[in-house]
């Protein structure tokens, strides 16, 4: 018989050993399979796809991980609960730049430091207890994977979805290869630190910009993504309405007879002072062919890289060519300037200058001395006197300065301009599109080859299926700046796939964006003979929740529904959007340190007084203690999660970053709330002792406990249908102190209350199962005396009638003040209220003697007794 001593008297001391606990648990999960799933289950339950952005394998996980894939996994825990088959599946990102400095700078392999750090990740994120179907895992430069992505490639070219062409690129001379735009610092390359050229090189590109008009309809509809990510997306696919207009030079450059342009705003072409082209377009091209000048400012201009972001910042600087172009409607010449604000990827790489509506335009027309008039006229100003100071005016008006325009409405002259540029042959309305097509071309080994050979005779010729994968050669070296595939003629040299003759591999390699284009569709079935098998992907696509952070808001995401209606164009996916739910997760931060000198500290190379001070523990000097920030390796402001998972168990580190804030929203990492989650931890074991330690006979009663334990089921439910993990964890909380208060308030012979509390802690564990499935699995083994898998995992569901409350807990103020609570019945009768309400002890002794003057009842809330001596 099991010793019956009250709670109240159980030893309190007994410690949560949880890494022994933990290691249990995880082994017995992966011993039994617990979270695999087959390509195509035939259970009939309904499916779940659970996925988070895989990482990349740096060597070490961060707390950024812990963060984003304690969301995923509870996710995949609670629909696993409530009857759902659930893929979550994990792979890694594992091609890239990282590993080829690797190679330069430790003289190790790519594939070496990549799989090594690979090992070590896994290692980490096992740690973690994360509900993941490890069968399924890949890495993106596993010749298995990429072989299948080459595969794709191919049938896109087939579609007509991939071509070559010239493209102008950032190019580093010392490096020898072309710098993404986040590479290029200050106009030097981030690596060599030599000046940053602009080059023209052929490049390979996939043409997403066939997608253009479906990606941005599909928007709305999906309706499970985040709205600011939507827009973000909206804005970068970028539809537009205006027109194209074509100037006529005042004297052809050479064969250059006319200029076009694009522009949303042609009604205000009577405001034009000046045209500006980039500096490769043709026309700048001819001017630095005759003029030193302009050639030097060209090269100036080339400098700055490509990105729109380092553009827009820099100062606006032009130089006028001396060429000029006929205004299309008052025949007036206008000056042809080059502009290093122009881009030549977007529109035509030439823009019309109309410094009244365009703040741009007017700063640029003020610093080089060029007209600026007015040609729309805000509503309520006077015509004869407004005028453009400092501010541009961008808004709709009436138009003025503007020949056969004047008097209209700036809307109603878009129109009319169209009209006369068509029936002139100087223009026509067109839709265009910000979005460019996307270049995958980099200059690299360390990525997936490109699957084609150029032949002198045959010119681009795909690589047969039958030979694929082209695999990377493994004995490369990087003594030498450049792509190490350039020099490796024994790979680089074959044979033409259709002569015969001698030809050369494509030594580009592709973007890592692709690699992460379509992960999560080979998911399904990591083990295809072809990249995704048709049956698993129709069973499992799209993904039901992606979690990543929002920094992939555009690119990975819109090459990722770029890549899924392609799929879907080449029958190779039923589905045309990948995500159906995406949830963006906030950033973890954490204070910084900073010694006088200026050296950045790690949080473990500082110490916090009793006093606040701060200092850093090798010198015992003051540590300036700065702003809450993203953690990052250069502020050295992170923490290792495996030093937290040692120190405090995987469980709490979980919980942790559940409880903070909500998940949407940026968390502060510190030590006072990871202290508080363990100390949580503890208590929940020792009560779990306690509540085990009870006989189990009696039957349970319905009382005030199991009421709070099933409004706890329904609002638990609802917060994680909802993300709202803070609020799932706050109504943990609250329930754990009402266990805790019935529990401790039992009496030894109570075997009904005891029954009710034991099964109530049996919700509670199962309800905390997905954020602390450790503790929670270990508790429920416990309680049903199992060390099986505890396969009665079940969620539980709330019973409707107990949900209705049946009490009400009215406040009692006696002269203004808070005096006592009384619990009445809801819907008891104001006489009623007031006779229990007098009667409470404390109030009924406050009240003695004294002659009650007023008396207010308001329903449901308070009773307030105004008294006289």
């Amino acid at each position: 018989m099991q010793d019956q001593t009250p709670s109240s008297t159980v030893d309190r001391t007994v410690a949560y050993d949880f890494a022994a606990i933990e290691a249990r648990w995880q082994r017995l999960w992966d011993d039994t399979g617990a979270f695999r799933v087959e390509d195509v289950p035939t259970d009939g339950k309904p499916k779940y796809y659970v996925l988070e952005m895989f990482p990349y394998p740096s060597g070490n996980i961060h707390m950024g991980h812990v963060r984003n894939y304690t969301l995923g996994d509870v996710v995949a825990r609670y629909k696993r609960a409530t009857g759902y088959n659930v893929l979550h599946p994990m792979g890694w990102d594992a091609f890239g730049l990282p590993a080829e400095n690797a190679a330069r700078e430790r003289k190790v392999h790519p594939a070496e430091w990549t799989w090594r750090n690979i090992d070590a990740m896994r290692a980490e994120l096992q740690r973690m207890g994360l509900s993941i179907d490890w069968t399924r895992e890949f890495a993106t430069c596993d010749p298995s994977y990429y072989g299948q992505q080459q595969k794709l490639f191919l049938s896109f070219m087939r579609m007509g979805l991939v071509d070559r062409r010239l493209s102008w690129v950032n190019w580093d001379p010392v490096d020898e290869t072309v710098l993404a735009n986040e590479q290029v610092v200050d106009g030097r390359g981030w690596r060599s630190g030599a000046p940053v050229e602009k080059r023209q090189l052929a490049q390979w590109f996939f043409r997403i910009t066939k997608f253009a008009p479906e990606l941005l309809e599909a928007l709305p509809g999906l309706d499970r993504w985040p709205d600011r990510v939507r827009a973000m997306q909206s804005k970068w696919i970028g539809r537009s309405e205006g027109a194209r207009v074509r100037f006529a030079l005042a004297d052809p450059v050479g064969e250059i007879g006319n200029v076009e342009v694009y522009t949303t705003r042609p009604d205000t072409l009577f405001g034009m002072s000046f045209l500006a082209v980039a500096p490769e377009h043709p026309l700048a091209a001819a001017a630095t062919a005759a003029d030193p000048a302009a050639a030097a400012f060209v090269a100036e201009c080339r400098a700055l890289g490509t990105s729109e972001a380092a553009i827009e910042g820099a100062e606006k600087r032009g130089y006028d060519t001396g060429f000029k172009v006929r205004h299309p409607f008052d025949g007036r010449v206008v000056p042809v300037w080059i502009a290093n604000f122009v881009l030549m990827e977007y529109g035509t790489g030439a823009i019309f200058g109309c410094p009244c509506g365009d703040q741009r335009d007017l700063d640029f027309a003020r610093k080089y001395g060029l007209d600026v008039v007015p040609v729309v006229l805000p509503p309520g100003e006077d015509a004869a006197s407004f005028q453009i100071d400092t501010k541009a005016y961008d808004g709709p008006g009436e138009m003025i300065n503007s020949g056969f325009l004047d008097g209209v409405s700036s809307s109603d002259a878009v129109k009319t301009v169209i009209q006369r540029l068509t029936e002139g042959g100087q223009g026509n309305g067109v839709t265009n599109w910000r979005m460019r097509d996307w270049g995958v071309s980099r200059q690299r080994y360390w990525g997936c080859p490109i699957p084609v050979v150029h032949c002198p005779s045959c010119g681009v010729v795909p690589v047969p299926e039958a030979e694929l994968p082209v695999v990377l050669p493994e004995d490369v070296d990087f003594d030498l700046p450049g792509n190490p595939l350039d020099r490796h003629d024994a790979w680089r040299v074959v044979a033409c796939p259709t002569c015969g003759g001698r030809a050369e591999r494509e030594t580009d390699t592709l973007d890592t964006f692709v690699d992460s284009s379509w992960y999560f569709a080979r998911f399904c079935s990591p083990n295809a003979v072809e990249p995704v098998a048709n049956a698993a992907a129709a069973h499992w696509m799209p993904v039901d929740q992606y979690v990543g952070g929002i920094d992939h808001a555009i690119l990975h995401l819109l090459y990722a529904r770029f890549f899924t209606r392609a799929m879907h164009a080449a029958d190779i996916v039923d589905v045309d959007e990948p995500f159906a739910g995406l949830f963006t997760q906030g950033m973890v931060t954490h204070e910084s340190y900073r010694a006088p000198d200026g050296r950045w500290l790690y949080p473990t190379e500082i110490e916090r007084r009793p006093d606040g001070v701060v200092v850093e523990i090798a010198t015992g000097g003051p540590v300036n203690v700065s702003a809450i920030d993203k953690m990052s390796k250069s502020k050295r402001n992170t923490i290792d999660p495996q030093e937290i998972i040692g120190r405090y168990g995987a469980d709490t580190a979980r919980w942790f970053v559940l409880s903070d804030n909500p998940p949407e929203r940026d968390m502060e990492w510190t030590e006072t709330g990871i202290a508080g989650a363990h100390r949580f931890t503890q208590r929940l074991y020792r009560l779990a002792q306690a509540i085990a330690e009870r006989p189990d006979h009696g039957t349970s009663k319905t009382g005030v406990l199991t009421r709070a334990v099933h409004r706890t089921i329904a609002s638990v439910t609802i917060a994680l249908d909802q993300f709202a993990f803070n609020v799932a964890v706050a109504r943990l909380h609250e329930l754990l102190n009402a266990i805790s208060d019935a529990n401790r308030g039992l009496a030894l012979a109570d075997d009904a209350g005891a029954a009710e509390v034991r099964q109530a802690f049996d919700v509670f564990a199962r309800l905390m199962a997905p954020m602390m499935p450790h503790l929670a699995a270990e508790i429920l083994s416990q309680l049903h005396l199992t060390q099986g898998n505890a396969p009665d995992l079940t969620w539980p569901v709330a019973d409707p009638a107990l949900l209705v409350e049946t009490t009400a807990t009215i406040a009692v103020q006696v002269g203004g003040k808070l005096r006592g609570t009384i619990e009445v019945a809801v819907g008891a009768s104001e006489e009623t209220v007031l006779a229990a309400a007098a009667a409470e002890e404390n109030v009924a002794r406050l009240l003695a003697g004294k002659t009650i003057v007023k008396q207010i009842y308001v329903p449901g809330r308070i009773v307030s007794f105004a008294v006289k001596a």
